[in-house]
Formats: structure tokens, sequence, C-alpha cells
């Protein structure tokens, strides 16, 4: 049932259980601190955020809070229906704020900063469609504010007092005029919260009539009638509109609960998803009954879009879906046309059918029949609008790994769509990149045209053999041939972030380099200039010097891996000799070997380490390995994960070997870690292998018993492959995993699939059969870790744990086991 934590729900401020050499013990010490100089990198201030305006004329500065205390975690909470609320905010849980803002013109100059009051908490920050104002949210104790600033003067003042609405995401949008906001208010009167029932008024009954409905694990979930009170009291709210001059909120409509609220680019109209009952303790409120109205700006309907009167799950398989409308958005450049997406094959994917999706659009006033825009042979993908005559459609198919792009004439919607890609989704070398955006009148983002509306501009992360080199393109329309207007070359790494001008001549960068904090450039192509707009500091110059490579190498079966080495600094290999290495990873899926093997990073990019990070390991004399790959291929016909095992261990042979090779590494001193996934990985190579002195799994799911309907791209339940479950579950190789390992989880981990209980019942496991393992519960702690107190323990303990057993581990005694035995 929903839980409402007003203090530690645990005396203990941390939870440490140990077993080590036959011996059980627990202890019970408060919050670590980790050795130098990684409590002072973490108190360093973080870089701000920068956006830009939709005019293209002015840069906002968002100043960004640092890591928060472990009080604001313990906060009041509410789990329900799949989201965490505060109570007393009416808004989400363990948000993190922005704490400044500031303007300046995007050619260069002085900064304008904005006088806030004292202690403001701000987020969603959103331009108005004109640019010359920008809305946000400011968190008090009392409740939710809209605030507004003017982005010319820099003068700010409150719109709405603490009466917002956040339960489900931005209690705001702007109107497409940009004259008034459409909020989400509590809803007047509402009164106090229901109580807690003292007395059970009975049993709590689920009941199936035998209709499958599998379904994904999830939690926060709602458990009983009182959770059901509780969800409607927080998130029924009322729509109101809000001028932007000042004055009363205007009411629109009934309250509900609005999990979408979106006006139509011409603002007459308003499409408002809301949630009814029936509700399921099985799912999350996106699988409730529900029903998408458009309503006029006094609240009446004028037209369902879809009603779904019962609770549906979201199928299990790759490219299933539901059947119905889904997907349900307004054209971006007409005045109110809705768009949408229909299975033309029920949304079964087994079904053997030449077409898949079909894309529908309704012009306002809605009374007439909608009109088919495109049918696809696989899934829908998402759409570009540009104008009446061009947009891009994008369908993909998942079980092949492939993707089209098609440009369609939205205004003869009867007009054969011509392909302008069909590719491999795998295939980053082949990327042609994203079409640039801009936002359009009424603050709705359409593409870019060139002057002479004859092309777009593309832009991408370039992957190459060499690493990723970001590009600018120009592509004509009609014949989609591009031209390249800039590259990124050595010794940089830069991103395009936003055209300023229509010929693509000018524009915004974001540029590091080995040695270079990022920071946002205005690249003149005309004149060749490059001219700085910030000049943010090195966060921790405590690493400056690190080395960083990208390497190359192969497995067994002829795959190309690569990974990132990073190396302390001042290291110098043959001066030095081998040092101590912690590999950190995450595992991926594929279908193409080849795509498997491509380098998907930079070598020149800026490394400082934040939060958890394992990169914190280099200040104290380890060599990283990051994200070495791991690719689990599936050729046709066959599922990757049926030759997990083998292909997991291969891999990382594979970077071991190179390492040892380069001499870098020192095979007797290898560690290995990884968080969720890659901590499922770890556990399976130390019950698998002996490649690894010790390892570090964080919030990690360990029995695929407990996640019986799929998890991560496995399209298989539990009963359609039990022997894959079986084998690929750690937790059943307890009694294999015969080096250390550290398993880290946080109270409160509300990620599909990782419950705690996964590391709880590993630890007992592994106790039982005598292995060494230690324990760590952090308090308030979600999949991932945020609260200052619990980043740094979180580092003391990772420090401490490959110290102990990897960089001061004795040599090997006795014959190690083979690498693949089972």
């Amino acid at each position: 049932m929903a839980r409402t934590l007003f203090a530690p729900s645990r005396a203990l401020v941390g939870i440490a259980l140990l077993f080590a050499s036959g011996a059980t013990a627990q202890t019970t010490s408060g919050y670590r601190t980790p050795p130098a100089p990684i409590p002072q990198i973490l108190s360093a201030a973080p870089a701000p955020l920068v956006s830009i305006s939709p005019d293209r004329s002015t840069l906002a500065y968002l100043a960004r809070e640092g890591l928060p205390s472990i009080a604001h975690l313990a906060e009041p909470e509410l789990r329900l229906a799949g989201v965490r609320i505060n109570p007393q905010t009416n808004g989400q849980s363990r948000s993190s704020f922005l704490n400044g803002i500031a303007f300046a013109p995007v050619t260069g100059g002085a900064q304008r900063a904005v006088r806030l009051p004292q202690g403001t908490q701000i987020s969603f920050p959103q331009w108005s469609p004109s640019g010359s104002h920008l809305a946000f949210v400011n968190t008090t104790v009392q409740g939710l504010e809209l605030w507004v600033v003017d982005a010319r003067t820099a003068e700010v003042r409150r719109l709405v007092g603490p009466e917002l609405n956040g339960t489900l995401g931005s209690p705001f949008d702007w109107m497409p005029d940009g004259a008034s906001l459409l909020v989400r208010r509590i809803v007047p009167g509402r009164g106090a919260a229901p109580a807690v029932p003292r007395v059970p008024s009975g049993p709590v009954i689920q009941e199936s009539t035998g209709r499958a409905a599998p379904v994904r694990t999830y939690q926060d979930l709602l458990t009983n009638p009182h959770d059901e009170q509780l969800f409607e009291h927080y998130f029924t709210a009322q729509m109101a509109r809000v001028p932007l001059a000042g004055g009363a909120p205007t009411p629109i409509g009934e309250p509900g609960i609005f999990s979408n609220v979106s006006a139509a680019p011409n603002g007459q109209y308003i499409r408002v998803d809301r949630i009814k009952r029936p509700y399921s303790y099985l799912a999350p409120l996106s699988s409730f009954a529900s029903e998408i109205n458009v309503l006029d700006l006094r609240g009446r309907r004028v037209h369902q879009v879809a009603n779904r009167t019962d609770v549906v799950m979201f199928p299990i398989g790759r490219d299933m879906t539901n059947p119905g409308p889904r997907g349900i958005s307004w054209r971006a450049d007409a005045p109110a046309t809705l768009v949408w997406v229909e299975a033309l094959d029920s949304g079964n994917a087994q079904r053997q059918t030449a077409q898949r999706d079909r894309v529908l659009m309704l012009d306002a006033p809605f009374t007439g029949r909608p009109r088919t825009l495109i049918n696809l042979d696989q899934r829908f993908g998402g759409i570009t609008w540009g104008r009446n005559d061009v947009a891009l459609v994008n369908s993909q198919w998942s079980t092949t790994s492939r993707t089209r792009t098609y440009v369609v004439n939205p205004g003869q919607p009867g007009a054969q769509p011509r392909v302008l890609w069909d590719r491999s989704s795998e295939d980053q070398y082949g990327n042609p990149g994203f079409p640039i955006t801009t936002s359009n009148a009424a603050g709705f983002r359409v593409l870019q045209f060139t002057a002479d509306g004859q092309g777009i501009f593309l832009s991408g992360e370039g992957a190459s053999q060499r690493g990723n080199y970001p590009f600018l393109d120009r592509m004509e329309l009609r014949t989609g041939k591009t031209e390249r207007l800039w590259r990124n070359e050595n010794p940089h790494y830069e991103t395009f972030v936003a055209l300023v001008d229509t010929d693509g001549r000018r524009f915004l960068t974001r540029r590091e380099s080995l040695t270079e904090a990022p920071n946002y450039y205005l690249r003149d192509l005309n004149r060749g200039t490059a001219n700085a707009l910030t000049n943010f500091p090195d966060p921790a110059p405590q690493l400056a010097g690190i080395q960083r490579q990208i390497i190359t190498y192969s497995r067994a079966d002829g795959t190309r891996l690569s990974a990132t080495l990073f190396t302390p600094p001042g290291y110098d290999t043959k001066r030095d000799g081998p040092l101590p290495v912690v590999m950190w990873a995450y595992p991926q899926e594929f279908r193409d070997a080849d795509a498997a093997g491509q380098i998907s990073d930079s070598p020149n990019r800026f490394s400082r380490p934040g939060g958890t990070s394992h990169l914190f390991l280099l200040t104290q004399g380890y060599a990283i390995l990051d994200n070495p790959a791991v690719p689990i291929i599936g050729p046709a016909g066959k599922e990757p994960n049926d030759t997990y095992i083998e292909q997991l261990v291969s891999s990382m042979q594979a970077a071991v070997d190179k390492l040892v090779e380069m001499g870098v590494g020192d095979r007797d001193r290898m560690g290995v870690g990884g968080h969720s996934y890659g901590a499922f990985m770890t556990a399976n190579l130390l019950a698998h292998s002996d490649l690894f002195r010790a390892g570090i799994a964080r919030s990690g799911a360990y029995n695929r018993t407990l996640t019986p309907f799929g998890f991560q791209a496995e399209p298989r339940t539990y009963w359609q492959a039990m022997e894959v479950y079986n084998r690929m579950s750690p937790f059943n190789y307890a009694n294999r995993i015969n080096e250390p390992i550290l398993l880290i989880h946080g109270e409160a981990d509300n990620n599909s699939g990782t419950f705690p209980i996964q590391s709880e019942r590993l630890y007992a496991a592994l106790k039982g059969h005598g292995a060494t393992v230690r324990y760590v519960v952090l308090p308030h702690e979600s999949h991932g870790y945020a609260a200052r107190e619990s980043v740094m323990h979180t580092l003391a303990e990772m420090v401490e744990w490959m110290d102990r057993y990897v960089k001061n581990a004795p040599p090997r005694s006795g014959t190690r086991r083979a690498a693949t035995q089972e």
C-alpha cells in the first residue's frame, strides 16, 4: 500500500551486512566519506544549463543545485499508481531544482541576472512561444507556485500562488498566443486527505476471469481502496487559464485526473487525457481506464478521440501494441488537426500482414471522416511536421532492427509517400542524422527549412571507426542529396546545439576536449570564426591530466569490440607498469555483429566524474575500462539471450586480454562492476568465470523468475524460455560465486524489475554458501542514488572494496576455473 514517510523508516542511518571468512557481522555505523579528493570534487558547483529562446535571440543560464541532502529524500512521500509525490507540495517527490536564472544575447555580451527570492527552487522552466518570457514552477513548503520572468528586463513576478497540481509532471503550459498559460490547480476546497481506516472494511480481492493479461513487474502500485482514495484526492486537478498580465485563473471544464493536457496551435481547442475508473493493482496509471477528449475553451466537449472503459495492459513482445487509437497529438503546422495511429494488425506482431499501422488526421471541427496520411508496414515511430506539403514519418520494426523515414505530403494524403532512408537501426556509422527543428509562432516544433524552402538541415553524432565526430548537413528534399556544412575535428568534441539563422551558416555548439571543460560557442561559417559564449571552469582540476583513449580488440568469435580506457594523471606504462583495473559495463542486445562492433564514443571528450561514477576510482590509482562493449548478438532466427553467458564471458575475456597485452592491466588485479543490468552482468561474470578478483553490483536483478514476463529486450516469457531465464539468473549459481561481491541497493528502488528483494535474496543465498559478500541498503534511495550522504557512502564502499580485494589482493592460488565452465 502507499506509505507516507515522515522520518527515516529505520533507526539506522546506514545498513551494511557483512559476511566474510565464515563469520557474519552487521554494522550500524553512519554515513561514510570517501578518500580525498572525491568529497572536494563532489562539492564543486555544477555548470549551469543553457537554453536558447524560440526566437534564437537570447540564452538563458539556469544555475543548478548541487547534490540534495538525505533530509530532502526523507520528506513526506506517497507512492501511488506508479508515481511518487510529496503530499505537502502536491508535486512529485525527489525533485532536483534549479536556483538561478540569467539572460544574455545569443551573440554574446553581459549577463542579466534575475533577482529571485531567497530559497527559490525552480523546476519546469519553459519559454513563451515568442521567447519574450520564461515561466517556471517554484516549490515552497506550502506548495507549487507559477512564476514568470521577462527575458528583456529580467523582472520576475508570481502569477499563481501555492495551488498548482504537479503530481503528473509540469502543472502548466503556455497557450499558443503567449498571452496566457494553461495550468492544473488543486481543486478549490478540496479538504483534508482521506484518513487511514483504523479497522479494515474487508479483504482486498483481485480476480481474473480467464482473459490473458501478462504484465511486467512494477513498483509503487495501488494496493487497496484507501490508496484509490488517496490517488483521487491528490491527483484530481482543475484546469484553468491564467493571463500573463495577471488576474484570477479562469476554470475550464470539470475537475479530473489529467495525464495530458495540450492546446491546439490555434489556441481554440484543448486535448485532454483523463484517467478514470476502473484502476489496477497490477499496473501503473498508464493502464487504467481513460478517455481522450477535445474541449473548447469553456470546457465543453466537442469531440471524443478515444474511450478506454477497462484496464488495458501493454502487450508483451517485440513490436506488439494495443488496438485502437494511440499516439494522439496535434499536427504542429496546422491550426487544429488531430493526428493518431491505429494498428492494422490488431497490435499483434505475430500476425502475417502487409500493413501494420495507419496514421490518421482529423481537422477541426472534428465532424468529418479521418483522412489517412500513410499506411506503414512497420510500427509508427514518430513524425516531424514541416508545412502543408512536407512532413517526415518514421517507422521501426525492432524484430529485425530496421527503420525507415518517409517524406509525405500532408496536404495531399493520397499522394504516394517517398522513402528517404531505409536502414538498420543498429548501424551508427550509417546514421544520416536527425532533422533540425525550430519553434513556430504557436510554440510547436517544426522542420527548419533552408532559406529557399527546398531543403532541411540534419545534425548527428557522426560515428565512425575513428570515433564520434558530430556534423551539420544541408539536405535537398527532392533528391535526398546532402551537403556537409561543418564537421567537428580533432582535438575537440563539438556538438551542434541550435541554428541561429535560416541558411545554416551561424549556429551554437557545445565544445570540449581532453583538457577543456564543455563550453558554448557561436560558429560563423562565413567568417570562419568560433566565439566562446561561456567560460565554465574545470569542476575537478584534481583530475587534470587523466588519460583517455578508445581501444579496439576482438573476442573469440571475431566480433570487433571497443572500450574507453582511462588511466590516472601522469601514468606511464613503461615506467609504472600494470595497474589494478576496474571494468564497468552494461550488456546490449544486437541483431547485427558488424553493428555490435561499431565505436560509439569520442576520443576527445572532457571526462570528469559526478554522482556515484566509477571514474572516481581514477583518483585512487586505478585504470578504468569504461563501457567495454558486451554485445549479446542474436542472428536471424535466434534470440540474443540464448547464448548470453557465453557471449558475456567471451567479451570480457577479450577485454582482460587486451589490457594485459597493452601492459596497462594486471591480470591478477581485475575488478568488475555495473549498475542495474550491469549489476546482473557482474554477478553472472563472477558465477561463470574467474576473470575478476571482485565485483560491485548496484541495484540489480538476479533472479529472472521474479521478472517472468520479460526483461530488457527479452520478448519471451519465463514459460516460453524457462531454460534461458534459469541459466541467466546468477541467483541459481550463488554456490559458484567464489569472488568477493559488494551488493548495493536503494531501499526505495522503483525501477521495473529491480526490487530490493533481488539483492536481499542474493545476499542470503551467498551468505548461506559461505561467500564473501557485503550488502549495503541506502535509506530512501531509488534506482539511482541522489542524496549527498548516499553518494559519498556508496563511493566510500566502492573504494574500500576494490582496495581490499583487487588493488591489494595477493597472487591467485590454485587452478582457475575455465571461463565458460558449467
